[in-house]
């Protein structure tokens, strides 16, 4: 016999979740404190009490007492037993119906396809099993929103880059981007890994991109909540550039420069005398350019960062920020790489890079795709109307609401 609860312990549902196929962090029982503007119940359903499925479910107060309910990457559970699915769906409208709910909004973590991008032979059909499960889903009443094709029409990205750990070394990284990483290493930019003390510089740097794209992030209090909440389960990877070091090494090949320079006759080669000249120039460029910048923040400057969360065997990388007056210095490409390294150091399976666009085109995609990573296209959201009438409404709304932030 199918049975269902509310209020199931935060060590029963994680143990489920960090053994399921589905893992991800959006349903760890902790990624409600980071939702604390939302309520939150955990459900447990079971079938002669042994747990078959769980969902930690989002419940968004609206005006006139009623609710929206989202369930953040989930349910999780066997998608492809029907009578469990029959079950979990409509013991879920039942739930629904005692936070007056105007309609449950649920994105599961099934793929409809999974491209690896360093496999040239790839293909790119359709999951069957996944098509299978939009038809279950469909029959016991839950309504999907397709294959949309903007970014913005989704609360969680459809598409994302993911990176495995069996996939993932520095060898198997497209030429370029090993050229970028080492041109990177060798131009200064030195990589740490820490905590809490690196959130002061990490949101300066979320300021400054935020500027950069005309984009509203967050401030230093949620960096804060993230890794408290996580606190055994977080860190942050920062790039610095040691200004007086740099400037003293370019100073060095400036005095290599003119001792070269002064070297020269009438029979030097015109070409050699033009090699030096442009060198010269690009030296005394550089060497202005930090000189400034030293007396405006010291010698140890942070050019770039993320911030990662782990949760069973998985890794989000969910922030990352660039100084972009240092971009020469190619931080964020360095920066990503090793986030990505020291995940899978710490035994992580898979680390997200977080969305793309659903065209694969663009700058999320464009720079993500270069570490090779497996793009996966998520099945999408489904509604489960609660209130019939009102959900008609409240559903067109929303959509509306979507398409106008979308455009800004």
């Amino acid at each position: 016999m199918y049975t269902y609860q509310v209020g199931i312990s935060a060590q029963e549902h994680d143990t489920f979740v960090k053994t399921s196929n589905q893992t991800n962090l959006l349903q760890s029982s902790n990624w409600a404190k980071i939702k604390d503007n939302w309520g939150n119940d955990r459900l447990g359903f079971y079938k002669d009490g042994k747990l078959l499925a769980v969902a930690s479910v989002l419940v968004q107060p609206l005006p006139l007492g009623f609710t929206l309910i989202y369930i953040p990457r989930g349910p999780i559970m066997d998608y492809n037993d029907k009578d469990l699915v029959n079950f979990v769906i409509k013991s879920l409208k039942k739930y629904g119906k005692t936070k007056r709910a105007l309609f449950i909004k649920f994105d599961p973590s099934l793929f409809l396809k999974q491209i690896n991008l360093s496999d040239k032979e790839a293909k790119s059909d359709d999951n069957f099993e996944t098509l299978s499960i939009i038809e279950t889903l469909t029959q016991v009443g839950a309504q999907w929103g397709g294959r949309t094709t903007d970014i913005a029409e989704n609360i969680q990205p459809r598409f994302q880059a993911n990176i495995y750990s069996k996939d993932f070394d520095f060898d198997s990284l497209p030429k370029k981007t090993k050229q970028s990483i080492k041109q990177s290493r060798n131009r200064g930019v030195v990589v740490e890994f820490g905590g809490a003390e690196f959130l002061p510089d990490f949101a300066e740097l979320m300021k400054k991109t935020e500027s950069r794209k005309g984009i509203h992030l967050r401030g230093l209090d949620y960096y804060q909540k993230l890794l408290a909440t996580y606190p055994d389960d977080s860190y942050v990877t920062m790039a610095f550039l040691n200004l007086s070091e740099r400037i003293a090494k370019l100073e060095a090949q400036k005095d290599k420069c003119l001792t070269e320079k002064a070297s020269f006759t009438e029979k030097t080669r015109q070409s050699k005398v033009d090699n030096n000249a442009k060198e010269l120039e690009r030296l005394e460029e550089e060497i202005a350019f930090l000189t400034s910048k030293l007396s405006q923040k010291g010698d140890k400057v942070p050019l770039a960062a993320t911030i990662s969360l782990n949760f069973g065997n998985t890794s989000e990388n969910i922030y990352a920020g660039m100084d972009n007056d240092f971009k020469r210095y190619l931080p964020a490409i360095n920066v990503w790489y090793e986030t990505a390294n020291h995940a899978f150091e710490k035994g992580i399976e898979w680390q997200n890079m977080g969305g793309v666009e659903n065209d694969l085109s663009g700058g999320l995609y464009n720079f993500k795709s270069k570490f090779n990573p497996t793009i996966e296209e998520f099945i999408g959201e489904f509604n489960i109307p609660v209130n019939p009438i009102l959900y008609r409404l409240s559903n067109l709304a929303y959509s509306i609401r979507k398409k106008l932030r979308s455009k800004h």
